[in-house]
């Protein structure tokens, strides 16, 4: 089956240093590789807006998400409301709200990747009131299956 690709359109902030446009780090890779754009020491307790000097503006009929690097967790680093949505419609700069889970700091250098993009389709819905009837017996939320 050919590979079907979308443009997702990239503009650079002013005065960001040129980092490389978002990429997989392998062809097998799920997401896109996001690099830092601004140096910034982490800190346990406080989030950090980390910018990526970039803004991305996705195909009509899809959203972006933002998920954090798992190479980065296991180091103490994690991304806040993740993974993080960008509408279609935001124009802003891209950054992700990262914080450190242990003791000290952590630096995030000027081109560390520090998130991973997704490009998703956004499927129209509409929601309507109605009876919803079970189609299985699990109830009760987190933790239903017993795990």
């Amino acid at each position: 089956m050919a590979e079907r690709r979308r443009t997702v359109w990239v503009e650079r902030v002013e005065g960001r240093p040129e980092l490389p446009l978002p990429a997989r780090a392998t062809p097998g890779s799920a997401g896109f590789d996001v690099a830092a754009a601004e140096a910034v020491e982490l800190v346990r307790g406080r989030v950090d807006l980390v910018g990526t000097g970039l803004r991305l503006r996705p195909p009509a009929g899809f959203f972006l998400e933002m998920r954090p690097r798992s190479g980065l967790s296991s180091r103490g680093v994690i991304m806040v409301n993740a993974p993080g949505t960008i509408d279609r419609d935001y124009s802003g700069e891209i950054k992700l709200p990262l914080t450190y889970l242990f003791d000290g700091s952590y630096p995030i250098r000027i081109g560390d990747r520090i998130g991973q993009l997704r490009l998703v389709e956004d499927l129209a819905a509409r929601f309507a009131p109605g009876r919803v009837r079970p189609v299985a017996t699990r109830t009760g939320g987190f933790g239903s299956t017993g795990r």
